[in-house]
């Protein structure tokens, strides 16, 4: 769904051989093979969710997924390594400093995501170069995002004594507040267009709630009773030949290590 944004950030940023990127919460992986592709050596972080690491280790390291371990391999001459936090990557990459961080995992849709990309950065800054660029996204506008009235759900159904991590609007200057917090240089920003499209309602449910925006809810209430609800928020977005279409907006700043 966001391959438009990362093919805008690294075409603004000349990505190639040459580049050693580092991806702290890089999911499912799908970024960093994109950036693969171009030439780049990169190295992933998925502190959060093992199943996804599980699966970016399915599209750039070959053999059996490491239990709970970094692993690296060499692709057509460059060492790919994934990781399940920050310490393992300084540890195992034996790579020169790093001279491109992303951090894709949209910020300013749950609560407290601030807090921990900013944490993570602080982490991360000191295994790159110095002014090296540090590419953060997020979600635009609510009203430039339809997905936002979807995600609504989320927070009407979680229970707001024990919310810790539901969907909220996004702020204007969310990414600028967290790249001050974590010590970094702003040096830009854009928008990119990228829609959500799936199959039909059912893997449209299924996509959302495996983003991970739901937890608090379910846990909150009868899951059973989020995917109804869930699925009824889509329907306005079902077109008609049964694919969902949701058109969204989302913003990316670059900034600098210090």
């Amino acid at each position: 769904m966001l391959v438009p944004l990362y093919e805008e950030a690294y075409d603004r940023l000349e990505i190639g051989p040459g580049t050693r990127l580092l991806g702290l919460g890089c999911g499912s992986g799908l970024a960093l093979l994109l950036a693969a592709s171009r030439g780049a050596t990169v190295t992933g972080v998925e502190p959060a969710a093992p199943e996804r690491l599980a699966l970016a280790h399915e599209r750039l390291l070959p053999g059996p997924a490491p239990a709970a371990r970094a692993e690296h391999a060499q692709l057509a001459g460059h060492t790919h390594l994934l990781a399940h936090d920050v310490d393992q990557a300084a540890t195992a990459a034996e790579l020169p400093p790093y001279n491109l961080v992303t951090a894709f995992q949209p910020i300013g849709c749950a609560a407290g995501d601030s807090d921990c990309l900013a944490a993570l950065l602080k982490r991360a800054a000191p295994l790159a170069e110095h002014g090296a660029p540090v590419v953060l996204a997020g979600w635009g506008p609510p009203e430039r995002c339809t997905t936002s009235s979807v995600l609504r759900v989320a927070s009407r159904l979680a229970d707001p004594l024990r919310a810790s991590g539901g969907w909220r609007p996004a702020l204007r200057d969310d990414l600028e507040e967290v790249a001050q917090r974590a010590g970094l240089r702003p040096d830009g920003s854009g928008r990119v267009a990228c829609p959500f499209g799936y199959a039909d309602l059912d893997s449209a449910v299924r996509g959302l709630l495996s983003t991970g925006l739901f937890e608090t809810a379910i846990e909150a209430t009868d899951p059973a009773q989020v995917t109804k609800e869930l699925a009824e928020a889509l329907h306005p977005h079902v077109r008609r030949d049964g694919t969902v279409w949701m058109a969204n907006v989302f913003r990316y700043l670059i900034a600098r290590t210090r």
